[in-house]
Order: C-alpha cells, then structure tokens, then sequence
C-alpha cells in the first residue's frame, strides 16, 4: 500500500462538492492520516510489517479516532496527522477482533469537525458513497456500493454483511465510508478482485462498531469470553479449504498442522466454505477449547486436536503516553 505522502487518486474520479447535499469539504476535514510503529519482536510484526500507515475518522468531540485495527495493533508509537497540518500524538484505546474496528485516543488538541455515525444496514446497493481519505478530495473517491454480503477473511475473520465499493480507493486502510447525509457508514478493510474482474473495496459496517463501543472504550476490547483461535491461515482453493499458512508458535503449529493440509472437518461436521468453517470452531466454545479437525495430508485423512488459544494474549499490550 502507498505511503500516505505519495499518492493522489486520478481527477476522474474524485468527489464533486457540487454532487452532494452536505458539505463534502467540511466532512473530509474529519479524516486523519495514521502511522505507527510496532516493536520488531511484536506478535503481528511477520504478517503486518513494523510500520503501519493509512487513514483514521474523528468521531465524537474528545479527539478519538476511528481507524481499522490492523494499522494499529500492537503499536508502540502513533501520529496522526491532521487536516489543519498538524501532527499530534495518539495512542490505542481499543481493538476488537471480531470487526476488525480500533480505536485511538489523540494526545492532543484537534479542534476540527467529527462525522455522525450513520446506519449501515439502510445501505442500498447503488448508493452514492464517498471514499474519504486524509487529504481532502485529491485523496477521496466519488464510488457506489456495489455489493453487500458475507465476507470471510483468511485470519479467521467473518463478517455476516460487509459493504463493497467501487471504484477502489488505492489506499484504502482506515478510509472513511460516507453516506450521502455526510454521515459515516463504515471504515475501509480491503482492496479484493470482484468475479468481474474488477478491483473494489471491502468496508466494515458502522452498526457492527454500536454494540461494543462501550467496552472499548472502558476495556480496551469486547467484554466477554474470547473466541476460539487456532492460528491457521486458510485459503478457499479450487473448493478446497488448504491451509495457507500458520501464525508462529500458535496453536494450530503446536498441534502439527502443516502448510498443505486441506481441512475436512471439524469435531467431525464436513465443512464447506471458510466461512463455514470459522463458524463451526467458534461454536466448540470459548478460548481454550480443544477443537478436533480432519485433515487430508498426502492424500490420507489425519485427525488432529488443536487446544485453541485467545488470539489476544499473543499480542504485545498498547504502551500509553
């Protein structure tokens, strides 16, 4: 992904104050950039890298900022870089797994406009939706919503309705989705291919962030008994459900999965879709249950007994300023 400093989207593309009914400038002042910094030994440094950068939305009028969570797990040190040409120093309040929503909490002064949390679920396909990213409109996309359905991500991750969007913003990390009353319907996650062969972006629904604001603020995460983690990076091949890959020292490599398997079943239900399948560890229990799984390796099916593990607790806990 660009840096935030060296990217602009193509003139054609961008919003038009004149195509919307609120003020587009005013609204485009809410997104901040984001970078951050994580340790070298930090859980996440292998898949995610030690620096981090993208785009968070001012919510609220106390300086907090929303943003996607992978821009700051972990992070020992964020900047978030106002409209105005400030830079002020922020740290992460909150994180939540099971969304992918993060929270920062500026350690500064911003005295600049919030955006209003929207209603995701009224989301139409077809609706015109800007693309907000920190920079004003140079950085922003005039798009539609172009599809709203299940999503399922490769590091365990399901979304029971994501919004998708087009034309792609090229930076689209923490990008803010706004509706057309200047409200905030959603936070940008992804850049995928469509079955069109098109490029869109995947958008995680504002709703979704409602129910568990409170603990984030209050706990730093959902309050509650964690889910089941197994550390398997699985990909949905040719209908074949083949592990990808493994999180170091995690639960599926302490059980001898190996990269290759393709996944069967687990405690004996035949999955079928990665969805399905992060569906049916989840419903084992909480973190910290065994989870038996089939596998087929070198063309013969081995079962495996994988003691899960609250995914949390191999992360490195946010240093406050």
């Amino acid at each position: 992904m660009p840096s935030i400093d060296e990217w602009k989207v193509t003139a054609a593309v961008q919003p038009r104050p004149e195509d919307y009914s609120f003020d587009l400038d005013r609204a485009l002042q809410s997104i901040v950039g984001l970078r951050a910094t994580m340790p070298r030994d930090a859980f996440t440094a292998e898949t995610l890298g030690t620096e981090r950068a993208g785009h968070g939305v001012l919510i609220g009028d106390r300086g907090l900022v929303l943003t996607i969570g992978y821009l700051i797990t972990e992070a020992d040190q964020i900047w978030l870089h106002l409209a105005d040409g400030r830079s002020v120093a922020g740290t992460a309040i909150g994180f939540d797994q099971a969304t992918g929503f993060g929270l920062v909490q500026a350690l500064g002064h911003v005295d600049l406009p919030a955006l209003p949390l929207g209603e995701s679920g009224a989301v139409q396909l077809g609706d015109k939706v800007v693309v907000g990213g920190s920079g004003g409109r140079k950085r922003s996309v005039a798009a539609q919503v172009v599809g709203k359905q299940e999503f399922a991500g490769y590091w365990e991750y399901v979304l029971d309705e994501a919004i998708f969007t087009a034309p792609v913003h090229p930076n689209w990390g923490g990008t803010a989705l706004i509706g057309e009353r200047g409200e905030l319907l959603g936070i940008g996650s992804l850049q995928l291919e469509a079955s069109a062969g098109r490029d869109i972006n995947m958008m995680v629904p504002i709703d979704l962030l409602k129910p568990i604001m409170g603990d984030l603020l209050t706990s730093g995460g959902r309050k509650g008994p964690a889910r089941p983690w197994l550390g398997l990076y699985v990909a949905d091949t040719d209908d074949k459900l083949v592990v990808m890959g493994l999180a170091s020292r995690g639960p599926a490599q302490r059980a001898k999965v190996e990269t290759g398997d393709v996944v069967l079943a687990v405690n004996g239900e035949r999955v079928g879709t990665l969805a399905d399948l992060f569906r049916k560890i989840w419903a084992m229990g909480h973190a910290g249950v065994e989870v038996p799984i089939s596998v087929l390796r070198d063309k013969r099916k081995v079962d495996l007994t994988i003691r899960s593990a609250d995914r949390n607790t191999f992360l490195k806990t946010p240093r406050m300023h």
